[in-house]
């Protein structure tokens, strides 16, 4: 039976990734100090909190996710000593959802821990983010309802800390809620992954952890131009081609390297933005839950830095994006059709070399080698002309 737990449960853009990949390039020397990271990587964790939170077609993002939670609540209470499970999206858990999730862990002593930041900075995070994974939204239209839906991750959810704590907090002691705000910008950016650490006691001396882990956002041109381009997108309606395909090759390959003009939401938004995220701290401060860095960080300053909204992106500036972007794709398209040729090549030599046998696994597994193959039949047997 697990002595501890740690659920890190969120928010998301509060360093989530960093913290992540820390966890899991160190697993090894965690296990050693008595530290257990279930599963078999970050993956599982986001299958599990799916399950937690009700997400249907969970079997659409693999045939195992609808287990992921047994299998990490198995091999949690049967580790004699701490567990850390994390993943930002448990944050949009219902209260009846979290509190199932914490009973799981039977006779363990459970703690739920929460990364944060002010809400103007998470929400304008978390909208691109939104388009980045194939959203049209308007940036003053994000997130488009107070209506919550544990099966979404992308609403208040698993943005307005306040909410999120009321859910989570209300199941444990305030004690056994903690609160880690993002180091100010003239702190080590370790300092977020030294205050997690400490939590469940990890001597971060014996763990590598790098400075920083690349989740940098889209300008302003550039994430106007991805959420147009998203309005004429079709079939890209699985996790996997928006994370492979928009995220993944549009967004983070070809746009966010232009590295374009930070942006906000509309005075009136940030004004909104500003009082939702004042009342969120007030509700912290009034429980006593236990809060690692400066809490006042987590208010919006009266005084902002000026930036565009994304509605100001000129006809010109997005054409100038767009021609830039397609020129690039161009060269993708090019070199991906000399390599296609360059493999097809390949198997057609191979195929010279192999049996009859080898020849229909192949054909099978790659049916353009098909096509290729009848092709060079068709001009073997075809009748000479003088």
């Amino acid at each position: 039976m697990a002595l501890r737990v740690f659920l890190h449960i969120g928010l998301a853009k509060t360093g989530t990734t960093y913290l992540q990949q820390i966890l899991w390039d160190n697993r090894d020397e965690l296990r050693r100090q008595g530290v257990l990271l279930p599963g078999f990587g970050p993956r599982q964790h986001l299958w599990a909190s799916g399950v937690v939170r009700g997400e249907s077609n969970l079997s659409g993002r693999h045939a195992d996710a609808p287990r992921a939670w047994e299998v990490l609540t198995t091999e949690a209470n049967a580790w004699e000593g701490t567990v850390v499970i994390s993943h930002e999206f448990f944050a949009g858990a219902s209260a009846e959802q979290a509190r199932d999730a914490i009973a799981a862990f039977s006779g363990a002593e459970v703690h739920v821990v929460v990364t944060a930041r002010d809400t103007l900075s998470l929400v304008t995070a978390r909208w691109q983010e939104f388009v980045k994974n194939g959203a049209t939204t308007p940036i003053d239209g994000y997130p488009d309802s107070d209506v919550t839906d544990p099966q979404s991750a992308w609403d208040w959810g698993t943005m307005d800390l306040g909410d999120v704590l009321r859910r989570w907090g209300a199941h444990l002691p305030p004690e056994r809620v903690h609160v880690l705000t993002l180091p100010k910008p003239s702190e080590p950016r370790q300092t977020l992954w030294s205050r997690f650490a400490g939590l469940p006691g990890i001597d971060t001396s014996s763990c590598e952890a790098p400075d920083s882990v690349a989740n940098e956002s889209l300008g302003v041109v550039e994430v106007e131009l991805l959420r147009r381009v998203n309005a004429d997108l079709q079939g890209f309606h699985k996790p996997v081609d928006r994370g492979t395909w928009i995220r993944g090759y549009l967004a983070q390959g070809k746009l966010l390297p232009r590295r374009g003009e930070k942006f906000w939401p509309s005075p009136d938004r940030v004004q909104y933005l500003r009082e939702r995220g004042d009342a969120a701290v007030d509700f912290v401060e009034k429980q006593g839950y236990h809060v690692l860095g400066d809490l006042a960080d987590l208010r919006t300053p009266e005084e902002l830095p000026p930036r565009r909204h994304p509605d100001t992106v000129s006809d010109s500036e997005m054409l100038e994006a767009a021609s830039a972007t397609i020129a690039a794709m161009l060269t993708d398209l090019r070199d991906l059709r000399t390599e296609r040729r360059s493999l097809l090549a390949e198997l057609v030599e191979a195929k010279q070399r192999t049996g009859p046998g080898v020849r229909v696994v192949l054909v099978r597994r790659f049916p353009v080698l098909r096509r290729v193959l009848l092709r060079g039949e068709r001009k073997k047997s075809a009748p000479r002309t003088s």
